[in-house]
């Protein structure tokens, strides 16, 4: 059934694409950057082509790895080209196809110079995207997830704004100094379990001390990519900066790289210290939530405003995946794939009018439903859908989360659910203000409506916010099985933690036999079979033992 490999022709695809641009010469400048738009375009197009292959073919039941490809990579280190997808990385790789041929679109006229590098730049942009999310060897995955840094600090650094330069630096160190210790991490990681395989990763965790130092490491640049609160600076001013379609997919799919990450590697392969931290998860994420949604209300600028919503809105990612329940983890998901066609869109509007009026100062609009009626009920839709409102995908995720929180804390879901009251109010503001305001400006009454280019990248994006605010069961039903392995994974974790510490607890109050070395203990091979009575089959349990002398 899974012959094609597919997952390879979607990672590398955009790759051939960049090929075919830089094979391309010509002397006219305008041939080669339409020519160049071309192939990005009919790249991007076959990519998604793809993607829908890879829904229609998905088993919704299974709640395992499909569409698994390997090939030995390092052999002598264990390390392999190793991918596949679950429900949960799914529909990130399906975003990621979706959004970029919307952002090539976006960019068909708004980008003006450099336009050959610019497609090339999104197109590996695109690769390292899905890479990421199909990856199930850690240092392949680590290879994706870094190497997205490069493109997009050349999309903001090239083609930003006034600051863009200053913009992509605090992008790019912010984003690698946390990666450093990630990598840490996971050389540790491998160094104590002997592989790369995420799978195996997640059925055999360590032991929790060394869970609390691995888990704050891989949380710290996980935490920056979301971004969570107070580490999430570096994102208004990248949005601020960013060219349109730069802004849709640092939003629509980047931010989704730290959600996947607390999802793939902080909940299944250090249970017992996600339980220890998710207290400071939750409080952290109530604080985004609220915080940045004040913070939101008082912006003049429309991009910046959107920016510190995309904030409050991860945060919700953050509790819902933390409560580690199926209503909880399921919410989060949903949130990041709502979020990321909501935002995306939301930066798109902001792109169109920009494009008219060269200003996003949202003093400079108004009243533009007199001039631009189809914009003003697009904009109004996406309003709805960041708000929360019943009938749009906003909603279910929101929903979910704090069903999932109340099950855990009672109190951070009363705050949780006060920063839906707190978050509302500067969305309405800001359509009030741009398209009910009052026409104070001559240059905003003479802007044109929506054109067919511009209503094309608007209608799939308005379609599936309201489509999935009705019919979410799409989506849950294929996520639902591997949310439920990823909960039995995590909560088997917890097992075996509580077991590790009863055996040493009880081997401790054993009196040392005559004549044992009490050294050997300490060199037991990892993984050696341990004998305990709490053994839910009375047989021999495989307990990791850390070598402490050594």
């Amino acid at each position: 059934m899974f012959d094609l490999p597919v997952l390879s022709l979607m990672t590398f695809l955009p790759l051939v694409g960049v090929l075919f641009i830089v094979s391309v010469r010509s002397t006219d400048e305008e041939v080669m950057a339409r020519n160049a738009k071309n192939t990005a375009l009919f790249t991007s197009l076959f990519t998604t082509a793809l993607g829908v292959y890879l829904a229609m073919q998905f088993d919704p039941a299974d709640a395992g790895f499909q569409f698994v490809e390997r090939m030995e990579w390092f052999p002598s280190l264990g390390i392999s080209y190793y991918m596949g997808v679950d429900g949960i990385s799914l529909f990130f790789v399906l975003l990621s196809a979706f959004l970029v041929p919307i952002c090539i679109l976006a960019s068909w006229h708004s980008i003006k110079t450099r336009v050959k590098e610019f497609m090339i730049a999104f197109l590996i942009l695109e690769s390292l995207m899905i890479g990421t999310f199909c990856a199930l060897d850690m240092f392949l995955f680590y290879v994706f997830f870094e190497a997205v840094l490069i493109p997009m600090f050349i999309i903001i650094g090239v083609w930003g704004g006034a600051r863009r330069v200053y913009s992509a630096y605090k992008f790019f160190l912010y984003t690698l100094l946390g990666s450093v210790l990630m990598l840490v991490a996971m050389l540790v990681l491998y160094a104590q379990v002997g592989t790369s395989e995420i799978p195996v990763l997640m059925e055999n965790p360590v032991v929790r001390d060394l869970q609390i130092w691995l888990w704050l490491a891989v949380f710290a640049s996980f935490a920056v990519k979301m971004p969570m609160w107070p580490v999430h600076t570096w994102l208004p001013d990248a949005h601020v900066e960013a060219p349109t379609a730069g802004s849709v997919i640092l939003a629509g799919v980047l931010l989704k790289m730290g959600g996947y990450g607390f999802l793939r590697f902080s909940l299944p392969m250090f249970p017992e210290a996600s339980e220890v931290f998710a207290p400071m998860v939750f409080w952290l994420s109530v604080v985004a939530i609220i915080y940045t949604s004040l913070v939101a209300l008082v912006q003049e600028d429309i991009k910046k405003l959107i920016a510190y919503s995309s904030v409050a809105h991860m945060g919700y990612v953050t509790l819902g995946i933390f409560t580690a329940t199926t209503q909880g983890i399921e919410g989060g998901i949903f949130q990041m794939i709502s979020h990321g066609l909501i935002s995306g869109a939301l930066f798109l509007s902001v792109g169109v009018i920009y494009d008219r009026l060269h200003t996003r100062e949202i003093g400079r609009y108004g009243g533009i439903v007199k001039n631009m009626p189809k914009y003003a009920t697009v904009f109004m839709i996406l309003m709805l859908g960041s708000v929360g409102l019943p009938g749009t995908s906003g909603f279910v995720g929101e929903f979910l989360t704090l069903v999932g929180i109340y099950q855990v804390d009672t109190l951070v879901t009363l705050f949780a659910a006060t920063g839906l009251i707190v978050g509302a109010p500067y969305m309405l503001y800001l359509y009030r203000r741009v398209v009910f305001g009052k026409q104070v400006n001559d240059d905003a009454a003479k802007m044109s409506d929506l054109n067919l280019r511009e209503l094309s990248l608007f209608i799939p994006l308005v379609a599936m916010v309201i489509y999935f605010g009705f019919f979410p069961g799409y989506i849950l039903d294929r996520i639902n099985p591997s949310v439920d392995r990823l909960i039995s994974t995590y909560e088997s974790g917890l097992q075996k933690g509580e077991m590790r510490r009863a055996a040493l607890l009880e081997a401790a109050q054993v009196k040392p036999a005559a004549g044992l070395d009490t050294q050997a203990v300490g060199t037991v091979p990892a993984f050696a079979p341990v004998h305990t009575d709490d053994a839910m089959d009375g047989g021999d349990l495989p307990m990791p033992i850390i070598n402490y002398n050594e």
